[in-house]
C-alpha cells in the first residue's frame, strides 16, 4: 500500500545539469528543464523539496499529493460539491440501535 501526503506549493525552482540550460526554451513547462523543477512544499508546517518532474502544470499556491518526494497529482478544490455531499442527516439513530465488532 501507498501513501500520498497533501501539501501546497510555496516556491518553484529549476536546476539541474548545466547542459540543459542550452536547451531552455524560457517556458518552464516545456523541454528538458521540466524534468528538473522542483518545489518546496508545505505538509502543515512542515517544509520539504518535492520534485516536480511528473507534475509539469503545478503551480505556486497548487495543492498537490506528494509519494517519496515526487508530486503526483494536483488536488482540486471542489467546495461546493464537497459541501453538499457532506451535508448530514439530522435524524437521530434509533436508540435500539447497536454496534457490533467485526
Amino acid at each position: 500500500m501507498c501513501l500520498a501526503t497533501p501539501g501546497v506549493i510555496l516556491a518553484i525552482t529549476t536546476a539541474g545539469p548545466a547542459e540543459t540550460a542550452a536547451f531552455n526554451t524560457g517556458d518552464s513547462n516545456t523541454g528538458p528543464d521540466s524534468l528538473w523543477r522542483s518545489a518546496e512544499v508545505d505538509f502543515g508546517g512542515v517544509c520539504q523539496q518535492v520534485s516536480l518532474a511528473c507534475l509539469p502544470e503545478a503551480r505556486v499556491g497548487d495543492r498537490v499529493l506528494v509519494h517519496v518526494g515526487v508530486a503526483l497529482s494536483l488536488v482540486h478544490d471542489d467546495d461546493q460539491e464537497h459541501d453538499a455531499d457532506q451535508e448530514c442527516d439530522p435524524r437521530p439513530l434509533p436508540s435500539t440501535a447497536t454496534l457490533e465488532p467485526c
